[in-house]
Order: structure tokens, then C-alpha cells, then sequence
């Protein structure tokens, strides 16, 4: 497949959400239901921090060969550590490396310094994903005070909440 990485745009916000509602289908799938409408609190906040990511120039999108948005990462800093906030991909660009390469940039943006995440533990494309890619799942007591806060609200809100885990990838 065909794609290039480019730095997201305010008026790709909609393709964010749209990249991620189509890729929420795995889940559903796999027995999650992420029954949320827009109006949802968390909903909210996941595309207020997307749009925050965007105006801070902290959103990478995969963009096909007709220029159309396939996948996305969004990240900022959590505990004054790189943090990666969401990683999407469009479900018919999946298995392309179009993740690999949006995790690259991402990667390359932490530097030197660890990189965190909060994900799904048993999920393939989540938990053992990432670990392919050097990630280490951290006990709770490891993390620090924002990451545990949003390990606690995802927990609260989520399904599977005793699935959802905090990892590292250390330079």
C-alpha cells in the first residue's frame, strides 16, 4: 500500500474520529462494545484532546495515494514523559504497516526518553502489539500520577476494565 505520513491539520479532525469509530469495529468483534454516542463525556474528551494534539502539532496521519486519511497517532507528554494518546488505523489499510510506520514517528519523537502508552492487554493488535515493538507492560505503582489518572478513568468508563494496562518502551 501507498501512503505517506503527514503532520495533521485542524480540518482533519473528523477523519480522526472517523478513522477511529471504523477501527472500534475490532473490538466489537472481539466482545468490546464501545457504546458511546458523541455527547458521551469520554467521547469529548478523546476528541478535545485530538484537536489539542493537532494545534500543538503532536497528530501524524498516514494519507493514502488519493489523499485520503488511512490512519493517525496522536500524542503529547504525561507525567512530563512522550505519551502516545491514540494510535488508529483505517480497518481496510490494517496489516499494511501503516501503524508500524505512524509508531515510528512517534517513536522518534520520544527521543531518548521513555515512551508510554495505555492499551488493552489481550487484544493482538493492542497489548501483544506493542510489545513487539519493545513496549513492557508496568504495574500500576510504576506509573506516574497522570498516567494512573487516566488509567482509572478508562477503567471507570471502558469495558474490560480490568484488561487495560500501562506500558513503556525505553530507549
Amino acid at each position: 500500500m501507498n501512503f505517506k505520513l503527514r503532520q495533521a491539520h485542524p480540518e482533519d479532525l473528523p477523519a480522526l474520529i472517523n478513522i477511529d469509530d471504523q477501527a472500534s469495529q475490532l473490538f466489537l468483534d472481539a466482545g468490546l462494545s464501545f457504546d458511546f454516542d458523541e455527547n458521551h463525556p469520554f467521547v469529548i474528551a478523546e476528541s478535545t484532546r485530538w484537536s489539542l494534539a493537532i494545534q500543538q502539532g503532536l497528530a501524524q496521519l498516514a494519507v493514502n495515494a488519493q489523499g485520503i486519511v488511512i490512519g493517525f497517532a496522536t500524542y503529547r507528554h504525561v507525567d512530563q514523559q512522550p505519551y502516545l494518546d491514540q494510535l488508529s488505523v483505517h480497518p481496510q489499510a490494517m496489516r499494511a504497516g501503516v501503524g508500524s510506520q505512524l509508531m515510528g514517528h512517534v517513536i522518534a519523537w520520544s527521543a531518548d526518553q521513555p515512551l508510554w502508552l495505555t492499551t488493552y492487554s489481550h487484544l493482538p493488535w493492542n497489548g501483544p502489539y506493542y510489545e513487539r515493538k519493545g513496549f513492557t507492560a508496568i504495574d500500576d505503582a510504576q506509573c506516574g500520577p497522570e498516567l494512573l489518572s487516566i488509567l482509572e478513568e478508562q477503567r471507570a468508563v471502558l469495558p474490560d476494565p480490568q484488561q487495560r494496562i500501562a506500558m513503556v518502551r525505553y530507549p
